[in-house]
């Protein structure tokens, strides 16, 4: 996973992006990513506290609150970050895009698995919120302000409170979100 890499994806899924200069200096979703990369290393070296910290003042700069211990893909895209909360026990494919105020939560106090997997080129819309140890299959759309409480297949569109999976329709198709 590169910096390069990233500001790639962001400079191709945004088209506000002017240059990779402005988008390394400026996308608080990529420094977002950065800062957790280098805690989940940490995290995975059985640093803990220091990660948890690392993750904080992450957090404290950019909005974002990813903790160390999810785990995330290649080629992550957080598009406006501010307010993502990522759980400890979340799973996040490739080629996925979260829009602001996302959160990845958890439904349990024990621990076990219990924030959601995302699978690949995934793209959740603004405000939404996935909870518990849920899965959503490859290719799917979670809607702005929906909120999931249970599995989703691949090509699923979810919308509404609670949302429920639905085969996406043509228009929605992950080449429209230039997945």
């Amino acid at each position: 996973m590169s910096v390069r890499e990233d500001i790639a994806e962001a400079r191709r899924r945004d088209p506000a992006a002017r240059s990779s200069f402005e988008v390394w200096l400026t996308y608080s979703g990529l420094h977002a990513i950065w800062w957790y990369r280098f805690a989940h290393r940490l995290w995975g070296a059985g640093l803990r506290l220091p990660a948890r910290v690392v993750s904080q003042v992450a957090r404290s700069l950019t909005g974002v609150e990813i903790h160390p211990g999810a785990v995330i893909g290649r080629r992550f895209f957080i598009d406006h970050g501010m307010g993502v909360v990522i759980g400890e026990t979340a799973i996040v494919g490739d080629d996925v895009m979260l829009y602001h105020g996302v959160t990845l939560g958890g439904t349990s106090s024990f621990p076990t698995k219990r924030h959601p997997t995302v699978g690949d080129r995934v793209v959740v819309g603004a405000g939404a919120t996935l909870l518990g140890p849920i899965v959503i299959g490859h290719d799917s759309v979670v809607g702005a302000g929906a909120v999931v409480l249970e599995d989703a297949p691949q090509h699923s569109l979810l919308v509404g409170v609670p949302a429920k999976p639905r085969p996406q329709r043509k228009d929605y198709t992950a080449e429209f979100w230039q997945i």
